[in-house]
């Protein structure tokens, strides 16, 4: 569930970069061409269909991230839980420890 929360943010995050790259911080972007032909082509209100859909597709970028941690952090309780309960499950297995072997001092050479 967590990957596909995931690649939703991820694609509203492509469709509102695209969104906000059509509009124009002064009112002239791709909404200005609509306005100025509206008895030939365009749609009326284009601008304000732009600034609803932009603020739509943060509130669902926002909406899917808080989800996205809610499940995360489902999934890590899960998954601390299944580590502890392996750990108790687990005996303690004991090496051997050899003695230590000599080694013999070299003599210099003559």
């Amino acid at each position: 569930m967590y990957t596909f929360i995931t690649i939703l943010i991820v694609i509203a995050a492509v469709l509102l970069t695209l969104l906000v790259l059509v509009q124009n911080s002064k009112g002239g972007g791709l909404a200005n061409g609509f306005a100025g032909g509206n008895q030939v082509m365009g749609a009326p209100k284009t601008a304000d269909f732009l600034e609803k859909t932009t603020w739509t597709l943060i509130i669902i970028i926002v909406v899917l991230s808080i989800a996205a941690v809610g499940f995360n952090v489902g999934q890590n309780d899960a998954t601390e839980k299944s580590a502890i309960e392996v750990e108790e499950v687990a005996a303690p297995v004991e090496v051997p420890v050899e003695a230590p072997v000599e080694v013999p001092a070299e003599t210099p050479a003559e």
